[in-house]
């Protein structure tokens, strides 16, 4: 595997991103709009699993990106359930939310490989070079 050198590059904080863009769209229309505390939420955690993956990698540490990569696996499982709520409130409808769920699911997976081949890894980060 390559040496990554921005978090950009990382696959899954890509596509967070855009899932966190999709979502925000998501929530500016129709009865989610007025839900007011379920949008703002399920915006923040959104935001918060390619957060995560970037503030853990900008710390130059491969134990604390480890620790902020189970953080982002949090706040896509947190993304699910909100997209429990979402669908039975009706603010979508069973093919976006299939879709949705299955993009967080696939994302909550690539953090998982991450993590163990961050952990397989004998880098200890560039703050240790």
């Amino acid at each position: 595997m390559a040496t990554i050198k921005t978090f950009e590059e990382i696959e899954a904080w890509r596509r967070s991103r855009v899932l966190s863009m999709e979502i925000y769209e998501m929530t500016l229309t129709g009865s989610f709009s007025k839900d007011f505390s379920l949008r703002d939420q399920i915006n923040r955690s959104s935001g918060s699993v390619m957060d995560n993956i970037a503030e853990g990698f900008e710390r130059g540490g491969t134990r604390e990106f480890i620790q902020f990569l189970f953080i982002a696996k949090g706040s896509a499982g947190e993304v699910r359930s909100q997209l429990h709520r979402a669908l039975d409130r009706k603010h979508l409808d069973g093919h976006r939310y299939d879709r949705l769920t299955e993009e967080i699911e696939t994302i909550s997976k690539m953090l998982t490989r991450l993590i163990a081949y961050s952990r397989e890894s004998n880098i200890k980060g560039i703050k240790y070079q």
